[in-house]
């Protein structure tokens, strides 16, 4: 710490006052002194910020203790500005910048890492977290085009702690994921199985890549029916544009009763009868999100309405009507 003084005089016109100056050096405080500090800044504040100033900054920005938690969803929703995603989110080049970000996390937290949220990841880098995170209770790695059995494996074998898992919109998961998670994972409570709006694909086209829609899982039933055999636990479960049946949705019922959210809004192979009949057996259900869902009748041709009256009498919704 250095003292500089300087002499000013007061507005008086009396005798000049001598006045001390207290300069700082920022280098000097301790790594334990920094590491409070920036405890209080954002990730990104620490990422761009404290990490490039200089190296007892770095070094202190590394602790541990700030990995606890890796958040990138308020980032995502900042660039996307309104939008669920970017074009550029889907391509190689954002997925290894993503990939950079995990591993880094990865390795700074030293086992301590707690919760993932990220979007557009690899297989190699979720499986690298995996391996070094014991203690993941949540994880969401929704819109990652690259995840698939192989990595969700090693979450299930490394990761038993886990309560939330956030698989949406990536389709090279099969239903072999989510038997590996239940029956390691038993304190799972809250599943998010979504899928892209298959019914309008237009909601997508020039963001997500079309070979990739193309893709859009279709055995609906059989994860229902594997969600139920080995997550009786869950609480919260999202299956939006899920091509079950009621078939599936009877299985989720009686295997999964402490069930107090269900969202199946756009699964259209469901009918209000089959909800009714389900939902009977959950006596613990709070909310119900039914699969109503609205298409922009621009989207479809004249000859093609007839598809959308049969859902509208399923549903009793009016919405297709014309």
């Amino acid at each position: 710490m250095e003292d500089e003084s300087t002499v000013g005089d007061d507005c008086l016109g009396s005798e000049p006052n001598e006045v001390l100056v207290e300069i700082r050096d920022w280098s000097e405080l301790t790594s334990v002194c920094l590491t409070n500090i920036f405890h209080r800044l954002s990730l990104e504040d620490r990422w761009r910020g404290a990490m490039l100033a200089c190296r007892s900054w770095l070094e202190a920005a590394k602790d541990p203790t700030l990995f606890s938690s890796f958040d990138l969803e308020p980032a995502f929703e900042a660039a996307g500005a309104g939008r669920s995603d970017s074009p550029f989110w889907w391509t190689p080049a954002f997925q290894r910048r993503v990939d950079a970000m995990l591993r880094s996390v990865s390795e700074f937290g030293a086992g301590g890492v707690r919760e993932i949220r990220v979007r557009h990841c690899s297989d190699v880098s979720l499986a690298y977290a995996a391996e070094r995170s014991p203690n993941l209770e949540i994880l969401s790695v929704k819109n990652s085009r690259s995840i698939t059995d192989a990595s969700i494996s090693i979450v299930a074998s490394r990761c038993p702690l886990i309560r939330e898992l956030d698989i949406s919109n990536c389709y090279e998961i099969s239903y072999k994921s989510l038997e590996m998670i239940g029956k390691n994972c038993p304190n799972l409570t809250v599943l998010k199985r979504n899928l892209l709006n298959w019914l309008d694909p237009s909601q997508h086209t020039g963001i997500v890549p079309e070979e990739y829609l193309r893709a859009c899982p279709q055995d609906g039933d059989r994860e229902a029916t594997s969600i139920a055999r080995f997550m009786p636990k869950l609480k919260h479960l999202e299956l939006r544009f899920s091509k079950l049946t009621i078939t599936g949705l009877i299985s989720i019922t009686e295997g999964c009763q402490d069930l107090e959210l269900l969202d199946l809004f756009g699964s259209a192979n469901l009918t209000s009868r089959a909800l009714e009949q389900a939902s009977a057996n959950l006596k613990n259900l709070k909310t119900l999100i039914r699969p109503n869902f609205y298409i922009p009748r621009s989207v479809y041709h004249a000859e093609r309405y007839g598809h959308w009256r049969l859902y509208d009498e399923r549903f009793q919704t009016n919405v297709f009507q014309i």
